[in-house]
């Protein structure tokens, strides 16, 4: 008999179209009959997380509290999984000269792996399977997509199956200068008997998201949502947080 799966999932934060976003991976999930999930705009509600198997997150600069980090930390440690999407990992400050990412809460990042740093206009770029043999990538040959390429800053170790490289200037960022950085794109981090398993691609924007800088973007972006792999990398994932994919 089938068991029952529940799932939390914090879908919020600025500068995308998180309503295109939460349905997607809804969507995805709702591909498995037995997963039950609560949706939030926050990380407040420890209670119900102490009640799932596994947490996802797709965000832009909405963090937990020190005192919900600590939690998330535990709720790991025994054995919960974390599927990190896009900005989970991102703190955007503008400031004269840019866009800054102040490296003021390592208690997440640390616990996430990484930190968002900078990145490129959206543009081509090719993804490189560097782990062929994982659950998470077996069969998947590397590919081009078209998405934001997220520049960042490792802060403890983790396992990388695919990534990119990336040479040149991330307009508009302070720290905005690079020279043939490895990118990683999907990652594991791994937590005592659980885990995080981070997917840098998936931006989207609306016509109506960035409204504090424009109020109507000419050209929704949906980036890596118009290929296939990526749902096939999402997919893999969902499976990979109920534990069927070690």
């Amino acid at each position: 008999m089938t068991k029952r799966i529940d799932a939390h999932f914090v879908a919020a934060g600025k500068y995308h179209d998180i309503d295109f976003a939460r349905l997607e991976v809804l969507k995805l999930l709702g591909e498995h009959p037995e997963i039950r999930t609560t949706v939030a705009m926050d990380f407040s509600n420890t209670e119900r997380l102490e009640q799932c198997q596994f947490l996802v997150t797709y965000t832009c600069t909405v963090l937990p509290t020190p005192e919900e980090t600590v939690k998330i930390k535990e709720f790991l440690d025994r054995g919960g999984r974390w599927l990190a999407l896009h900005g989970t990992n991102s703190i955007l400050k503008f400031v004269e000269g840019g866009v800054d990412c102040p490296e003021e809460r390592d208690d997440v990042m640390e616990v996430l792996g990484t930190q968002f740093k900078a990145h490129p206009p959206i543009g081509p770029f090719r993804v490189e399977v560097v782990d062929k043999t994982h659950a998470l990538t077996q069969g998947l040959e590397d590919f081009d997509v078209i998405d934001e390429l997220y520049i960042m800053k490792q802060k403890a170790p983790i396992k990388v199956l695919m990534q990119t490289r990336f040479d040149g200037e991330a307009t508009g960022f302070t720290e905005a200068n690079y020279s043939n950085v490895v990118v990683p794109i999907l990652y594991l981090r791994d937590h005592g008997k659980g885990g995080v398993l981070y997917n840098t691609l998936g931006h989207c924007r609306s016509h109506f998201d960035v409204i504090e800088l424009l109020p109507f973007w000419t050209h929704p972006e949906r980036c890596s949502w118009n290929y296939p792999v990526y749902y096939e990398t999402l997919r893999r994932g969902i499976r990979w947080a109920m534990s069927e994919i070690a």
